[in-house]
Parts: structure tokens; C-alpha cells; sequence
């Protein structure tokens, strides 16, 4: 079967699931998307990655990544094989320069690895068949571009620059990724990045 690429297009709270998230790929050369809805943890480990944040300790997805290059394995693809009975299915193709093997893996670990091992993203046309949506151009322009739907700041507005650069050490010291983000953010916008 050929293989489709897919990028990822964004992450924010799951509309039907609460507590969830939806991660959306989709087609590189199409208008399908597939929503994938995962668990708080994944989401905070994709969301990390896509932002470039560093934590004071690895997460198990950074750890995985530190484990495989002290073995000289890598990554090669991320494949999302099979959708069922509203479940995606993927694996993880590997390689240590010699032989490649396949591992089963959830799908949003396997995306998470994905973006750590700078490797791409996959799946198969039936699978787009099954699961895939096209947006409209409506769909588009109303969908979040960020990672997370944009929480009220206001409280920050009180802040210094210099308190809200402590402020951002702290909550990523005490893990806490999701405030570090809003505060990130909020430092990004006064330093006008």
C-alpha cells in the first residue's frame, strides 16, 4: 500500500471527551484531517515538543529518545496502519544500521516520538477513508492555529518582565507546562516576538 504523509496541523481540548485532547493530522499534499483524540499526558508531551519547552526532567517520552540513541536505534517512520471500531492503530519502524523492526505502539506515544526523532508521520488511504474529514474554508478560519485554546492571561498583566521570567522558571521547575506556556506566551508578547 502507499504510504500518505501527514503533518501535524494542531492540539487543543477535545470538544466531545472531557479531559481529552484532539490532535489533528493531516494530508501534507491534501485537505483530509484526521482527528485523533488522546490522553492529557500525550497532549502535554506532544504539545512540549511542538513548543520547544524544555523540562527540568525528562519526560518518559525524552527518556525513551535518550535509551534509544545510547543504543544507536532510531526511529525511522511513525505509521498509523488501522483505524477500528474507533481506534487508530500504529507502529513505530526502527532501526539500529542493520535491521529495521516494527513495535506496536498507541498512536499518540508514537507521535510524540515522532516529533522527538525528527521523523515522519504516515498512514494509508483506507485509513483516511474511514477516519479522515475535509474542512472547509470555514472550518479553517475558525479552527485555533495554537496548540491549546487561549486561556485568560489577565492575571498576568499585574507582572513585571522580570517577575514573569522567575515566574516561567518556577512553574517549568514544578512541571507544570501548561501555566509555563501561558506565562511564555505572555513574555513573548511584551518583548513583541
Amino acid at each position: 500500500m502507499e504510504k500518505i504523509k501527514l503533518d501535524i496541523i494542531g492540539l487543543s481540548y477535545s470538544q466531545t471527551q472531557t479531559g481529552a485532547y484532539a490532535l489533528i493530522l493531516g494530508e501534507s499534499t491534501g485537505e483530509r484531517r484526521l482527528p485523533i483524540i488522546i490522553g492529557g499526558f500525550e497532549a502535554q508531551a506532544i504539545a512540549i515538543e511542538l513548543e520547544k519547552m524544555k523540562p527540568t526532567r525528562p519526560l518518559t517520552h525524552d527518556l525513551f529518545k535518550t535509551l534509544a540513541d545510547s543504543f544507536f536505534i532510531t526511529i525511522v517512520e511513525v505509521i498509523i496502519h488501522k483505524f477500528s471500531e474507533g481506534v487508530f492503530y500504529a507502529k513505530l519502524i526502527t532501526s539500529d544500521g542493520k535491521t529495521n523492526e516494527e513495535i506496536d505502539a498507541r498512536t499518540s506515544d508514537a507521535v510524540a516520538l515522532a516529533l522527538r526523532f525528527h521523523c515522519p508521520i504516515y498512514t494509508y488511504e483506507n485509513v483516511l477513508a474511514a477516519a479522515g474529514i475535509i474542512m472547509t474554508e470555514s472550518d479553517k478560519e475558525s479552527s485555533p492555529k495554537t496548540e491549546t485554546p487561549e486561556p485568560d492571561t489577565s492575571e498576568l498583566d499585574a507582572y513585571t518582565l522580570e517577575e514573569l521570567e522567575e515566574l516561567l522558571k518556577i512553574t517549568i521547575e514544578n512541571e507544570d507546562y501548561e501555566r509555563a506556556s501561558q506565562v511564555r506566551d505572555e513574555i513573548k508578547k511584551r518583548k513583541g516576538k
